[in-house]
């Protein structure tokens, strides 16, 4: 039988080669890089409900693996200017939670366990350099000369995706002013700060810029939303982070730095999911880039992974367009989604009226407070055909 071409090992790339196995496909993963490699920085943290059940579904217990290790807290609070808007505690949950936390390294590292259990073959240091798909089939040619030829092909190898720009497909999109720095801090020995995300609108310590701190698994990462004049030597560096984060969450932490990196909110979907001949099907970031507010990007590409499993396994044309069609409507949903956060996080002067009168009425409004907790994330729900939070 002619083996499915996975391309990129990221989690991505892995949930497709596990999915497929599950249903009985031979697979080859190809990696540009080597199987050293070293993945900095925590990355995409949040694994959440609806994508664990479908890696169950491919691995029965390995949701389990996952989140025994992750970390799942109950609390969540918003402040603005130094005041407190809103706070829920929610009880553990049974069953899946809602979401674990844990460093997009240690996600890789489950899900690659999982592809050796099942048989996945990895072929590491495969740069893809060609790419030509015909009605009956693809052929890969690697840097090094390597060829490969498969039935279908996954490509699943990121936003600068060798197999998307082989074959000529556009991203279409745009890209948001100013920039944010993200920051890996690690854990005090003592468990230091209390298990909770908390969102910070204005923050007093930081010159009134938003700032969230989200848990995970032997630390915390910190996102400080910078202004559109900002320098990034002035807040992206790590001699820069020591200066601002004894602010945000004391000075015990400023010599605490695991990882420091910066990003600008990127919203682009590719023009197609697939090629003209149905051969080749896009996954993760191949396919859309999203900004990392609601947790979509990982949590959509493992579900784009899983939908083109399912499409490849299916066998006919039909199934590889209802693919492209269905995955890209929940691309472009969660793109103008991440755009309405956008317009929450940067926001014009009326917005930022809004935000101070919901502040001022969230003592008695509880529903104003709601209101500046969910609105960061943008809409949870509504893209056609797409199951749970339409990921």
């Amino acid at each position: 039988m002619t083996p499915v071409v996975v391309v990129g090992a990221g989690p991505v790339g892995l949930s497709a080669a596990l999915g497929l196995r599950a249903r009985g496909l031979p697979v080859v993963l190809l990696e540009a890089e080597t199987e050293d490699r070293v993945r900095p920085g925590s990355r995409a943290l949040f694994v959440h409900r609806e994508t664990l059940a479908l890696l169950d579904g491919m691995q029965p217990g390995l949701a389990g693996e996952i989140t025994s290790y992750g970390r799942t807290w109950q609390t969540r609070r918003t402040l603005y200017r130094g005041r407190e808007v809103y706070a829920r505690t929610f009880a553990p949950p049974s069953g899946l939670p809602p979401f674990t936390s844990l460093r997009q390294v240690d996600t890789e590292r489950f899900l690659r366990a999982a592809c050796e259990r099942a048989g996945v073959e990895v072929v590491w240091g495969a740069q893809v350099a060609s790419v030509d798909a015909r009605a009956t089939g693809v052929s890969l040619v690697c840097a090094d000369g390597r060829e490969w030829e498969a039935g279908h092909v996954v490509a699943a190898d990121g936003a600068r995706s060798a197999v998307r720009r082989g074959l000529g497909i556009a991203m279409e999109g745009e890209r948001g002013e100013g920039f944010h720095v993200v920051v890996d801090v690690a854990e005090l020995p003592d468990g230091g700060l209390p298990p909770e995300r908390v969102f910070h609108y204005e923050h007093p310590g930081v010159g009134g810029r938003t700032v969230m701190r989200v848990p995970f698994t032997g630390g915390f990462q910190v996102d400080l939303q910078c202004r559109d004049d900002d320098a990034q030597e002035d807040f992206g560096t790590r001699e820069a982070v020591r200066r601002w984060l004894p602010a945000v969450v004391g000075e015990a932490y400023a010599d605490r730095l695991l990882w420091v990196s910066t990003y600008r909110f990127l919203r682009m979907v590719a023009a197609s999911f697939t090629d003209r001949h149905g051969r080749v099907l896009l996954a993760g970031e191949a396919a859309h880039l999203f900004p990392p507010f609601g947790a979509r990007g990982m949590n959509s590409g493992i579900a784009d992974a899983a939908a083109a499993a399912r499409a490849v396994a299916a066998g006919t044309a039909e199934a590889v367009a209802e693919f492209a069609a269905v995955r890209r409507a929940a691309g472009l949903f969660n793109s103008e989604a991440a755009g309405l956060a956008l317009d929450h996080l940067r926001p014009r002067r009326i917005v930022r009226v809004r935000q101070r009168a919901a502040a001022a009425l969230a003592p008695v409004l509880p529903c104003c407070g709601s209101w500046l907790e969910h609105a960061p994330y943008g809409p949870r729900h509504g893209a056609p055909a797409v199951a749970g939070r339409k990921y």
